[in-house]
């Protein structure tokens, strides 16, 4: 994620402090681009679709169904979530703040023998050392999932797009935004028209 990547993600939780960069691409009525649309109606049509945008090579995209699609995450190339290393990351952190914590107020700041163990008995450190590293993993899977997926979000561009409230009943939709470094909009409709995209449509996103 580069520097104008991440102004524009956080201008996404923060729009009343943050602007996001000058768009690299503007419709006609000059609002900033959020990305094209196209409409399918048959499960395998969306997963065979998902996989040619996949071997494309575009990587900021998502398919939007009305039901889970076994296996789409492999047509859809995805990688394995960050999340498992950064929840280990937080309980490392918590654990080994719990034992310096305890470790430098019994040693240092106030000695005191306590049932006859040294100072630095690492024994009677183990409840607060494990109920750190919960703390601290329990609020990395909460807040780091919702940063990966980029929630909350009160408003999306997609909410404009009529047809995209199909979605919650009888079709599919893939969306490759403007951000994806492959991004063109006349090669990136001529790619969903060749995967049998119906009502493929430019999407605006209003600043």
């Amino acid at each position: 994620m580069n520097k104008n990547d991440l102004i524009s993600f956080a201008a996404d939780y923060f729009p009343m402090f943050l602007r996001k960069p000058a768009p690299k691409y503007v419709s006609e009525a000059g609002n900033r681009v959020h990305g094209i649309v196209a409409e399918f109606n048959e499960t395998p049509k969306v997963f065979h679709a998902a996989e040619m945008v996949r071997d494309a090579g575009y990587s900021n995209w998502d398919v939007h169904s009305p039901f889970p699609i076994h296996d789409i995450e492999t047509a859809m190339g995805f990688k394995p979530t960050k999340l498992p290393m950064m929840a280990g990351a937080a309980a490392i952190t918590g654990v080994s703040i719990g034992a310096l914590l305890q470790w430098g107020t019994s040693y240092f700041l106030y000695p005191m023998v306590v049932q006859g163990k040294p100072y630095e008995a690492w024994e009677p450190f183990v409840p607060i050392m494990f109920e750190l590293g919960i703390l601290l993993t329990a609020f990395m899977c909460i807040f780091g999932m919702l940063a990966l997926n980029g929630l909350p979000r009160f408003h999306h561009p997609l909410f404009s797009h009529d047809r995209f409230y199909k979605v919650s009943d009888d079709r599919f939709i893939i969306c490759i935004e403007s951000n994806d470094p492959k991004f063109d909009p006349s090669a990136t409709r001529a790619l969903l028209e060749k995967a049998g995209g119906k009502e493929i449509a430019l999407i605006e996103d209003e600043d």
